[in-house]
């Protein structure tokens, strides 16, 4: 791999944030401060910290950047669980966000076990 673009993990991450901005369109807009800001920061962090991570070329660094990208998509799961019980937009609208966040949960998990049990 030559850059964290390469990552598959990172490109997930990207789709995610698309999805998360797409998702919360349909939110009211009196969610615009709220849990819409919160989601999309959420989102956003967790590809920017696999970059940065990924930029440090040492492997306590990049699983250190790997914790909080993990953290933010933890963070996001805990916003769209609100976001369901507070029944903004169907439960139908939310399948393509959980099925990114769970490939994202699982792969950032598995990539940061690797940097640290090597």
């Amino acid at each position: 791999m030559n850059t964290h673009k390469d990552l598959i993990v990172w490109q997930k991450g990207i789709e995610l944030v698309i999805e998360v901005y797409n998702t919360t369109k349909l939110f009211p807009d009196i969610e615009k401060f709220g849990l819409i800001s919160q989601m999309r920061r959420a989102a956003v962090s967790i590809p920017a910290n696999i970059a940065e991570g990924y930029a440090r070329k040492n492997k306590k660094e990049n699983a250190q950047f790997l914790n909080i990208s993990f953290a933010s998509a933890v963070e996001l799961e805990t916003h769209i669980i609100i976001s369901k019980k507070l029944d903004f937009i169907k439960l139908s609208q939310w399948s393509v966000v959980d099925k990114l966040l769970d490939e994202v949960l699982r792969m950032l998990y598995r990539y940061r076990e690797s940097l640290t049990i090597g």
